[in-house]
C-alpha cells in the first residue's frame, strides 16, 4: 500500500486523501511565488518575501509544506472540505520541521470570509503525532500575500465513483469563477495567486482573473514530452492597481512566458524539471 512520499526534508502521508502526491502539486509547490522576470530564468527565479500564504484544496498538505520549506518566514494556512484529508494534512504538518508555521482548516473557500464570521473548525498542528481540533477566528479579507491552488478542474467529464476523488477532481464544489473571485477577495495588495490547471482552461481562467482585476504576470506551459501538446499550465496573477516594481514589472508589460518539458528523450526527468525540483526530490 502506498502510504506516502518521502521528500528531502519531509514525508507526506496521503493514504487517507482522495488525491495522492502527484506531479501537479510538486510543480506548483516549486514554481509558485517566484518572479522569473527578476532573475531572467524560468527555472531559477528570484525569490521574495511572503508573510501569509493560503493553500486552497490542500489535500495532504503537500504544497503548503513545500511553501514552508521555501519561505522560512511565512505563516501558511491550508484549507480543504475533506475532513479526513485535513486531519492527515495536520499530522503531516506536525511531523514536519515547520509545525509552528503550518495550520490546516476544514473549510470551504466560499465561506473562508472576514473575521466577522464567528469561527471555523481548525486542525491545529502540534509537536505530538495526534492533531487536535479547536475554534479559530478567521482571517480578514485582503490577508494573504500568496495564494496557491491545484484546484478541481474536470467540468463535464465522467465522474469517478469514489466520492472523495470526485470532490477533489471536479468543479462542482468549487468552480473556476468562485476560485478566482474568492482568492481575489483574500489577496493583499500586490498579492500573488498561483494556479496549475489543464492547458485547455488557460483562456477561461485568464478572462475570469482579468474581470476580477488581476494581472497575469507569469505563465509556464507544461509538456510531458516535446512532441506532445501542453498538458498543464502554471499561471501567476497579481492583485495590484499598479504593480510594485520591487516585485514585478509594470502592468503594461506582457507576462513572462516560458515552457517546461518534464521528460527527456530517454523518458527520465528532463534537466529543467530536475533543476526546478532539486530542493525536494531525493
Amino acid at each position: 500500500m502506498n502510504l506516502g512520499f518521502q521528500f528531502k526534508q519531509f514525508f507526506v502521508r496521503h493514504d487517507r486523501c482522495a488525491m495522492k502526491v502527484g506531479t501537479d502539486g510538486v510543480l506548483l509547490g516549486c514554481w509558485s511565488g517566484y518572479d522569473a522576470a527578476a532573475a531572467g530564468s524560468p527555472t531559477i527565479p528570484h525569490r521574495y518575501h511572503y508573510a501569509r500564504c493560503l493553500d486552497i484544496g490542500s489535500g495532504s498538505g503537500l504544497i503548503a509544506l513545500m511553501l514552508a520549506q521555501r519561505f522560512p518566514d511565512a505563516l501558511i494556512d491550508a484549507i480543504d472540505i475533506d475532513k479526513a484529508a485535513v486531519e492527515q494534512a495536520a499530522e503531516n504538518f506536525a511531523a514536519s520541521p515547520w509545525s509552528d508555521r503550518l495550520h490546516a482548516y476544514c473549510a470551504k473557500l466560499q465561506e473562508w470570509q472576514s473575521h466577522s464570521v464567528p469561527s471555523l473548525e481548525r486542525v491545529k498542528s502540534s509537536a505530538r503525532s495526534d492533531a487536535r481540533w479547536s475554534s479559530v477566528e478567521q482571517p480578514r479579507e485582503g490577508f494573504y500575500s500568496l495564494i496557491v491552488s491545484n484546484p478541481p478542474y474536470f467540468q463535464n467529464s465522467l465522474k469517478n465513483p469514489d466520492k472523495g476523488r470526485q470532490t477533489a477532481r471536479h468543479t462542482d464544489t468549487l468552480s473556476f469563477s468562485e476560485l478566482i473571485h474568492h482568492s481575489t477577495r483574500l489577496l493583499s495588495e500586490n498579492g500573488i495567486l498561483a494556479l496549475i490547471l489543464p492547458a485547455e482552461a488557460e483562456s477561461e481562467v485568464c478572462e475570469l482573473a482579468q474581470a476580477e482585476g488581476l494581472s497575469l504576470t507569469r505563465i509556464t506551459r507544461v509538456y510531458s514530452k516535446e512532441s506532445k501538446p501542453a498538458r498543464r499550465v502554471l499561471l501567476a496573477f497579481e492583485k495590484s492597481k499598479s504593480r510594485n516594481t520591487d516585485i514585478s514589472t509594470s502592468r503594461n508589460t506582457a507576462p513572462v512566458e516560458d515552457t517546461l518539458v518534464l521528460e527527456d528523450e530517454k523518458g527520465g526527468r528532463s534537466a529543467a524539471y530536475r533543476e526546478l525540483t532539486k530542493d525536494f526530490y531525493l
